[in-house]
């Protein structure tokens, strides 16, 4: 019960609210008891003030030694010294008064000094005579009594234990009080999100609905509106894996198909070769080289949706040779001439290389190419879309750019995420998705550089040499 009561939030708050006001009872508390005191001995003084003045208004400053007994009882005191102009006399006295052993002047006394009067007397064992001395009222008369210091001890100790047991009712009441809001306002709040968290865990696509943030506390309600956007987009996220896990075995089987009959016209396309017409000997090898692609594309469409993607086979390419056979494939010659309304233009060095796996790399050029142009001339534009390559460091940085409107906020928010990312109504962003895998795959990566009204840029790294050269 104790231990689980100190590793309960609710339980330590109650400890440490419980302790925080002992604390500040403590801190009360000895002030509190010198004030006692202080006002103890002020009492006693007044007391034999007024049985001065009583000595003093008989005839001949004389009194009955029972009467003046009991004058002495009634101020606590064993003598009673009276100043007045400087003259100082005995008024009163028990002639069995004990030797003083301490003096308190209480006229010019500071807290401090008050205060560590009260804390020795709560430890002594009140069985000393001490003189006190003060000025009851302000601008009267000095008085002096000598007095035993037991019953000022039992009533400091007694005022002292009620100050203790009242500031343990309070620390009690205040740490119930704060048990029972930290209950209502926290530990319940927390209590309904674990266990929401533990049902979400159990089975996340059940039929349970998405956690509803009810809590008025600020802390809480943000970390609800934290759980129930992690579950819907946890959820949105799981069914979108799941129409993933169907679509891609539905494109295994269609890339299965698409690869026979592929094979069938590349079979056809060898042919071309031979031909004595310049034009089929001029686009038969191309055609042959896109054909070949489109088998290896449909054999590593297989693999992916195996979950066996073909790892790269890296090597030296040189890069304006790749630019050259992505611009063969997104603007055949027919659609590349001065007068298109879009059109390529391929900054490359000659010499520059990267180490890449040159079909991989094909394949992330086309997209990004082909994106571009979709882009001009989605928007009804005529411009130019920019293939530049350099080197910098140990990478070699390959630029698409377009002239287009730039990508749309939605696009933004979404890049590189597979059917969610698309630019276009007809776009799946699977194109971008892919691209960037296959760039990380050869060591690099694919990032967006800029997209505005004057176009978008896309940039792919690459090493330009094989590692540890």
């Amino acid at each position: 019960m104790a231990r689980s009561l100190t590793r309960s939030l609710s339980g330590r708050l109650l400890i440490l609210a419980i302790l925080a006001v002992m604390v500040v009872e403590v801190v009360i508390f000895l002030p509190s008891v010198a004030r006692f005191r202080e006002d103890y001995l002020l009492g006693r003084l007044r007391m034999a003030e007024l049985a001065s003045l009583a000595l003093l208004a008989t005839p001949e400053g004389m009194l009955d030694p029972e009467l003046e007994a009991q004058l002495l009882r009634r101020a606590d005191a064993a003598s009673i010294v009276l100043r007045r102009g400087g003259a100082r006399a005995l008024a009163l006295s028990d002639p069995m008064a004990r030797m003083v052993q301490e003096t308190y002047d209480l006229r010019d006394a500071q807290a401090p000094e008050l205060i560590a009067d009260a804390v020795m007397l709560l430890f002594s064992d009140g069985d000393r005579v001490i003189r006190v001395i003060g000025a009851p009222a302000a601008g009267m008369d000095v008085v002096e009594i000598t007095m035993e210091e037991a019953p000022l001890l039992k009533a400091g100790r007694a005022y002292a234990l009620r100050i203790l047991q009242l500031s343990l009712i309070i620390s009690m009441f205040v740490g119930v009080l704060l048990y029972l809001l930290t209950r209502r306002l926290l530990v319940r709040p927390m209590a309904r999100i674990v266990a929401s968290m533990a049902a979400f865990r159990e089975n996340p696509e059940g039929p349970e609905p998405v956690f509803v943030p009810s809590s008025a506390v600020t802390e809480v309600a943000v970390a609800e509106e934290a759980l129930a956007a992690m579950q819907t987009e946890l959820r949105a996220a799981l069914r979108q894996k799941a129409r993933l896990a169907s679509l891609g075995e539905a494109v295994a089987r269609i890339a299965h198909d698409l690869r026979n009959l592929l094979s069938t016209a590349q079979l056809l396309a060898d042919r071309l070769e031979g031909s004595a017409d310049p034009v089929a000997a001029r686009v038969g090898p191309k055609l042959v080289g896109s054909l070949d692609r489109a088998v290896a594309l449909c054999q590593s469409t297989l693999r992916f949706g195996a979950a066996q993607e073909a790892p790269p086979a890296p090597r030296e390419t040189p890069v304006a040779r790749l630019a050259a056979e992505v611009a063969d494939a997104v603007f055949p010659d027919a659609e590349n001439g001065d007068t298109a309304p879009v059109r390529l233009e391929i900054d490359v060095a000659g010499k520059l290389c990267v180490w890449a796996d040159p079909d991989q790399l094909h394949r992330v050029l086309v997209n990004l190419v082909r994106n571009a142009r979709a882009a001009i001339e989605g928007a009804g534009r005529s411009g130019v879309v920019r293939l530049s390559a350099r080197q910098a460091g140990a990478m070699v940085e390959i630029d698409v750019a377009d002239e287009g409107p730039g990508l749309p906020r939605k696009a933004l928010d979404n890049l590189f995420q597979p059917f969610r990312g698309g630019a276009g109504r007809a776009g799946t962003g699977l194109g971008l998705a892919i691209a960037r895998d296959l760039a990380e795959m050869q060591g690099g990566a694919l990032t967006l550089v800029a997209s505005g009204e004057g176009g978008a840029r896309f940039r792919v790294s690459a090493p330009a040499r094989p590692p540890g050269d």
